[in-house]
């Protein structure tokens, strides 16, 4: 079920609160156990067959946690963590190994075609967040309701942000309608509103003017230079407000049901420098990468080689976990370059003016965008050539789309400093229900596209 679908805002939404509001009043001790079972009707949605997965790990892990307090076997949450990783290779990965496989004389590795089940990244990180605390210490333990809302919860379950479960544990046993809780909803709805109509009305438009060009990089059609630039740009801005869309409304969702997730995006096409991009940029995927992965490959706590070493390692399992390709890879290892290169620029005590240091950060983050959506390293290539001027000038460049996306991410509020400052005023309202009206009005045109981070 698609937060940009009318099963989901006329249907499921309407009844889930209804369903939540009445067991808060009148059964307060089930209200977790329905938003529970919501969360599984929500998953479940999309593929029943794909919801035993999720059930299981959540049970799974939720046991591990449990006999590991009371016993505490040595390698226990090690090998725990493992078999998460495990099952998500096995899912997400299994294939592009076995093509890897097919270039190596004599080795014959199966292609399964399995279908990836909505999600698995972003639980599978959920579990191993609350796993590795738990280890060090710094987690206690949970009830079953409580553990499976945190994997499940249905605004953050598919694509995130990426919570940690200190953040939101004590939050699920709150009475989700405390005295002002209105006026929370009301910029929950806000932010759902605002998060919708970037998705519908900005990012699948410019997916239109995307889209083409890249499925022409992929099929080895001649391109210009003016469709190559569309193409990168009008991507660049679409993943932007794809994803940040996204995440505004899995903010605004979890508002209305009495929760408040970290927010995920901060204006990264603001940003001067790349560091400061990561720190903007899918924000809970960034400390995720720091505190998991970053940190214990040795940060910046054993002299510059192996701090180098550990930015590019952490950047380029960062590409892979975005995708089983070699272009997600490279994405990844690109960035991770980039960073090593920023961080010997600052040791050497070197500075860039504010305005070109945004400039060399936009202009890599777009350009590295091409192979982030290109569907091979081919057409990738062939882009960046184009791109670089060694191809004809020619086409018409559709720029009308670009330039207000553009100009929306780099001199608009953010939607949710929009909703926490909003007040109720006629003009407000007016302005929130024509968004809706007209998104819902998208919707029905039948143009809506999938978000991009579910296929992650």
């Amino acid at each position: 079920m698609l937060f940009n679908s009318f099963a989901f805002l006329l249907v499921f939404l309407p009844v889930a609160l209804v369903l939540h509001g009445a067991a808060a009043r009148f059964a307060p001790r089930w209200r977790l156990h329905v938003l529970l079972a919501l969360s599984v009707v929500f998953y479940g949605w999309w593929d029943w067959r794909l919801a035993p997965l999720i059930l299981a790990s959540t049970l799974a892990n939720w046991l591990v946690a449990r006999f590991w307090l009371r016993h505490r076997p040595r390698f226990l949450i090690t090998g725990a963590v493992a078999a998460n990783l495990a099952v998500l290779g096995f899912f997400k990965y299994w294939d592009f190994f076995a093509a890897a496989a097919e270039a190596v004389p004599g080795l014959l590795v199966v292609r399964l075609e399995l279908a990836l089940p909505l999600g698995i990244s972003f639980f599978t990180f959920h579990h191993i967040m609350y796993l590795v605390d738990l280890r060090a210490g710094r987690a206690p333990a949970y009830d079953l309701t409580r553990y499976g809302l945190y994997i499940m919860f249905f605004p953050q379950v598919l694509a995130g942000p990426l919570v940690r479960w200190s953040e939101v544990m004590h939050q699920f046993a709150r009475d989700p309608f405390p005295p002002g809780w209105q006026e929370t909803a009301g910029r929950g709805a806000i932010l759902l509103v605002l998060g919708l109509a970037k998705k519908v009305l900005v990012a699948d438009p410019l997916a239109g003017y995307a889209d083409p060009v890249f499925a022409a990089a992929a099929s080895g059609a001649p391109l210009t230079v003016l469709q190559a630039w569309q193409g990168t740009l009008a991507f660049g801005l679409q993943i932007y407000f794809d994803f940040s869309g996204y995440s505004d409304m899995a903010l605004g969702l979890a508002m209305l049901f009495g929760i408040r997730l970290p927010p995920n995006f901060e204006v990264p096409y603001r940003a001067t420098n790349l560091q400061e991009f990561w720190r903007r940029w899918h924000m809970t995927l960034s400390r995720f990468l720091r505190d998991y992965l970053y940190i214990p490959l040795g940060g910046n706590r054993f002299g510059l080689p192996r701090q180098v070493g550990a930015l590019v390692v952490t950047m380029g399992l960062g590409g892979l976990w975005h995708g089983a390709g070699v272009t997600f890879i490279l994405w990844g290892l690109l960035h991770g370059v980039a960073l090593a290169v920023l961080l010997l620029w600052r040791r050497a005590g070197l500075r860039l003016p504010t305005v070109l240091g945004w400039a060399l950060t936009i202009g890599f983050v777009f350009l590295a965008w091409v192979p982030f959506r290109a569907t091979d390293l081919d057409a990738a290539l062939r882009m960046w050539e184009a791109m670089a001027g060694l191809a004809p000038l020619g086409g018409e460049f559709k720029w009308r789309a670009i330039a207000i996306g553009a100009a929306c991410a780099l001199l608009g509020p953010t939607a949710l400093s929009l909703a926490e400052r909003a007040r109720p005023t006629r003009v407000a309202l007016a302005v929130v229900a024509l968004l809706w009206l007209a998104a819902l009005l998208r919707i029905g045109d039948d143009v809506s596209y999938q978000f991009i981070y579910f296929q992650f």
